[in-house]
């Protein structure tokens, strides 16, 4: 479980990575490992979230909120893919 707040936390099952290839920095690395990550979360129809909280973090999340209610997250800012995650 992941602790949002101490009244919500979510199943680490609803969110989803990806990772792919960076054009940020990797030195040697770049274009050759996938260090970038995409977060998905599907907010629109999360079990974990209060109605409230929903409503909120949809408008909110602005161009990251796809159609289908899934916020998407991009990290590619750092050389390793462990630390994208973090990010």
């Amino acid at each position: 479980m992941i602790t949002i707040t101490s009244a919500i936390s979510l199943d680490e099952n609803e969110i989803r990575y990806a990772f792919f290839h960076s054009s940020g920095p990797g030195g040697q690395n770049v274009n050759k490992v996938a260090t970038a990550v995409e977060l998905r979360f599907n907010a629109a129809h999360s079990p974990s979230l209060p109605e409230p909280v929903r409503e909120r973090l949809m408008k909110l999340a602005g161009k990251r909120m796809n159609k289908e209610g899934e916020l998407v997250i991009t990290s590619s800012r750092q050389r390793t893919q462990e630390a994208n995650k973090e990010d």
